[in-house]
C-alpha cells in the first residue's frame, strides 16, 4: 500500500511552494509503509537561516490558500535551522543545508520510495541548479 492520493496533492502544493521559494533538493518520502503517524516526509532545505524561514512561510501560505490547511504542529522556528511543519498526513521538514547533509534523512528512510512531485520546472530548475532533479521519482 502506498500513500493515497489526498496526500500525494498536499505534498505536491507544499513541494511546490518550497520550490517557489529556491529550496534545494525538493523530495517527497512514501513513509506510509513503514509509520503510522504520516504517509510522506517532504523534506527540502535552505542555505539561510532567513531563506529556512521563507521556505517555511511559503508552504504554510500555499497550503493555506490552495487547500484550507494549517499545520496541527510547528516546531524549530526560533532557530530557523531545522522547521517541520505536521500537517498529520504529510511532515515537512525544512532544514538548513548544513543541517541537511548532517542528519540525512534520505539516508535514513532510504528504504521508502519517492514521490515524483511533478513540480513546475521552472521552479524545479531554480531550486536544485539542475532541471527536474527536484521531481525525480
Amino acid at each position: 500500500m502506498s500513500a493515497p492520493e489526498e496526500s500525494i496533492e498536499l505534498a505536491r502544493v507544499a513541494g511546490q511552494a518550497a520550490a517557489d521559494k529556491l529550496a534545494g533538493d525538493v523530495i517527497a518520502l512514501d513513509v506510509s509503509e513503514q509509520l503510522v503517524i504520516t504517509d510522506i516526509f517532504l523534506v527540502c532545505s535552505g542555505t539561510s537561516e532567513r531563506q529556512v524561514s521563507g521556505i517555511v512561510d511559503g508552504i504554510e501560505e500555499e497550503m493555506l490558500k490552495k487547500l484550507g490547511r494549517k499545520p496541527v504542529r510547528r516546531e524549530g522556528e526560533a532557530d530557523a535551522r531545522w522547521v517541520l511543519l505536521d500537517y498529520n498526513d504529510i511532515v515537512v521538514h525544512v532544514q538548513h543545508a548544513e543541517d541537511r547533509a548532517f542528519y540525512a534523512l534520505e539516508r535514513l528512510w532510504r528504504d521508502a520510495p519517492v514521490i515524483d512531485l511533478q513540480l513546475d520546472d521552472a521552479a524545479a530548475e531554480d531550486a536544485s541548479g539542475t532541471a527536474g532533479a527536484s521531481s525525480a521519482s
